[in-house]
């Protein structure tokens, strides 16, 4: 397979790179909720645009108003929370002042976790995760490895990324708890954790001196081209985080939209009911054509296609669906890909489009129809 883009949502480079209109494609490579913007957040961006005071002047340096908007979302205290222009400036601030010198990392993984580290200054054990637990964490087996490879953090993700497999919150709480108990560190990636709140381990940080909790609020309200993310700890570290961040990281306008929308819980519950029937209708989709697929919790299905090597590059070119080939994360081939929940008319468009593409699938599904 020719080079995949390093992450999903590059529909101009995919447009460019295939001669074909960027707006002719249908993007199912990025794990953006087709249910957003909410409407409080758009309105509180467009005010912002139209106060011309906040153009012409710099942004809050501490971003208190951002700060405690999060704060009140995730139910601790201001001091506990920082914000940054994505996760990945907060995971490289993160690594510095906790002084991470050797992480261990579980792949299959996404392949941004380890660029980061490695950037960062820290050194990347691997632990494979291998056979009937794929996706599934095992607290004494990772609390095991680390303490043999010499690791003093780990870097875990709930959601995963890309299985979408969701650890409960007592398991991460026990993997904290006996990482604690040899002087290890816990990094966790809540990206996706909007669709299965109940289960974030935030207010965690309050306690576990050892912990760093990673957030984006822009996936779960469709607006990452506002480039906003946020992380919790301890009320010290989280100092300490903030102080190796660079300032005016985050744009008023961002601050101000984000601000208007977090605390719109009308919204995020109905984009989680709403989630969960279309993620399970695709998932019972993909499964009658025939393909092995990921049970998860987040908004985007992992799936395997046999002898699927071309088939990232067919879907662009005849179906005008780009999905997000899984050949560049670490433990995974070229048979996976990952597919975004989108609407239910999109969701259909992609079923039909795979049952054209792979041989022998169209047979198992009534919609084979579309290819005669």
């Amino acid at each position: 397979m020719s080079r995949l883009p390093a992450h999903g949502g590059q529909l101009l480079a995919v447009a460019t790179r295939f001669g074909v209109a960027a707006a002719e494609l249908t993007d199912f490579s990025a794990n953006i909720n087709p249910d957003g913007p909410p409407a409080a957040l758009l309105a509180g961006l467009r005010e912002a645009v139209e106060e011309l005071s906040l153009l012409t002047s710099y942004p809050d340096l501490e971003e208190l108003g951002l700060r405690e908007a999060v704060a009140g979302v995730v139910s601790l205290p201001m001091e506990c929370c920082v914000v940054a222009n994505g996760f990945v400036p907060l995971l490289a601030a993160a690594v510095q002042a906790l002084g991470v010198r050797r992480c261990l990392l579980t792949v299959p993984a996404f392949s941004e976790y380890r660029r980061a580290l490695e950037q960062a200054g820290a050194e990347v054990v691997v632990l494979r995760l291998s056979g009937d637990d794929l996706f599934r964490y095992n607290s004494d087996a990772i609390v095991r490895a680390a303490e043999e490879a010499g690791c003093d953090t780990v870097l875990l993700a709930n959601p995963q990324n890309p299985s979408g497999v969701l650890a409960a919150a007592g398991l991460m709480r026990s993997l904290v708890e006996q990482a604690e108990q040899i002087g290890l560190r816990v990094l966790v990636d809540e990206a996706f954790i909007d669709y299965a709140p109940e289960e974030s381990i935030a207010s965690a940080v309050q306690v576990a001196r050892n912990l760093v909790v990673f957030r984006s609020v822009t996936k779960f309200f469709a607006v990452p081209g506002l480039r906003v993310a946020f992380a919790v700890s301890h009320a010290a570290w989280a100092e300490e985080i903030r102080q190796r961040l660079a300032p005016w990281a985050i744009t008023t306008l961002a601050a101000r939209a984000l601000m208007a929308g977090l605390a719109n819980e009308e919204f995020a519950s109905a984009s989680r009911k709403r989630n969960q029937r279309r993620r399970a209708e695709l998932e019972a989709a993909l499964r009658g054509l025939g393909f092995w697929v990921c049970s998860g919790a987040a908004n985007f299905l992992l799936f395997r296609v046999p002898n699927g090597e071309s088939l990232w590059e067919r879907m662009i070119t005849q179906h005008r669906i780009v999905l997000r080939s899984c050949a560049n994360y670490e433990g995974l081939d070229a048979t996976y890909y990952r597919a975004a929940v989108r609407s239910e008319a999109e969701n259909r468009q992609l079923i039909e489009a795979l049952a054209c593409e792979c041989p022998g699938a169209a047979l198992r599904l009534a919609a084979a129809r579309v290819c005669r």
